[in-house]
């Protein structure tokens, strides 16, 4: 029998859920969750949740949680809730008044100061001083213990964030979903497997390439495609992308190369005199992404991910079709097209 909301009963979520998530049994009427810094004991679903997660407002909308607070991170989104975000935070805008939007560092006293009963501080970046303070006042989660502070995958957040909410049935629903989307997308194009693709930047005078456990580059595994070896080889920065030396861009070489940027980084790109070394370039395989859809794949989340896959998937056709002299929009758009 299920919860009113759709969520299954706590005994359920115990049974179906426990290994998989780090759970285990507290009490009777408690459940706990490990995490990277310990755990935390829920004793209840709870009904106050403050998002410090930079990106976590995403689930617990998609989840129908509307959270006290949500932290901003960047971009000028009203009340930090992106466009694929809008139709998941109406839907539950009668549950209660408009997330709280925090800025900058976390503040203790402010976040405090809303009463939560349960802060999500997954991908929060979190210091262990600052987590000790806020979990005087009510339990944090954090990422699993395997996990680095912003490598948590969609999937798993979602299930974490569902364990937490009393919402694993929604996780999982939501979950489904978005896979099936990737799945769809992968059937009308098989021939995407195993190709390599690059997901890479430019900005401030410096180029790289990001890698698989960050979100834009999980993305384009999510469609099949593989990671070049010489992207796997290289020294990563803070776990998600990778340096390259402006003398050697040759590990961008891929059968697709996506440039994650904004309009305002198109020229840095451009400029790249030894980007027209690559093949990529000169057989018209480049994807330049707008800013919002850049934003889509920075965010990562189980709603924003389904929008850039839409947004993108036709660009990705036109690169990968085998014809050189096929336009790709984006790439011919901003100019950086041979």
């Amino acid at each position: 029998m299920r919860n009113p909301d759709g969520s299954l009963p706590r005994r359920a979520l115990l049974g179906g859920l426990a290994a998989a998530a780090g759970l285990r049994p507290a009490a009777a009427a408690e459940i706990r969750l490990d995490d990277a810094f310990g755990g935390i004991v829920l004793k209840g679903i709870p009904q106050r949740v403050v998002s410090l997660g930079f990106t976590t407002q995403d689930t617990l909308l998609a989840l129908g949680v509307l959270p006290v607070a949500v932290r901003h991170w960047f971009g000028e989104a009203p009340g930090a809730i992106w466009p694929w975000a809008q139709p998941a935070l109406q839907a539950v805008a009668g549950q209660g008044p408009a997330p709280v939007l925090l800025s900058g560092d976390i503040s203790v006293e402010r976040v405090a100061a809303l009463r939560p009963d349960l802060i999500i501080g997954i991908g929060s970046g979190m210091p262990p001083e600052i987590h000790a303070t806020l979990s005087k006042f009510a339990p944090v989660l954090m990422q699993e213990r395997d996990q680095a502070a912003f490598a948590t995958p969609w999937d798993m957040l979602a299930r974490r964030i569902g364990l937490a909410t009393g919402r694993s049935a929604a996780a999982e629903a939501a979950i489904a979903a978005t896979r099936s989307r990737f799945a769809e997308a992968q059937a009308r194009h098989p021939g995407w497997a195993g190709k390599h693709a690059v997901a890479a930047y430019a900005f401030g005078g410096e180029t790289g390439a990001f890698i698989r456990s960050d979100t834009r580059g999980r993305f384009l595994a999510e469609l099949g495609f593989a990671q070049p070896e010489a992207v796997a080889r290289l020294p990563t920065s803070y776990g998600f992308y990778a340096r390259l030396s402006p003398e050697d861009l040759s590990p961008l070489e891929a059968d697709l190369l996506v440039w994650v940027i904004a309009t305002e980084q198109v020229p840095e790109v451009a400029g790249l005199p030894l980007r027209r070394l690559l093949r990529a370039h000169r057989e018209g395989r480049e994807v330049v992404t707008t800013a919002l859809v850049s934003a889509a794949l920075s965010y990562g989340s189980i709603l924003s991910l389904p929008f850039a896959l839409e947004a993108l998937e036709p660009e990705i056709v036109a690169a990968m079709d085998g014809d050189p002299a096929t336009p790709v929009p984006s790439a011919r758009g901003s100019g950086i097209a041979p």
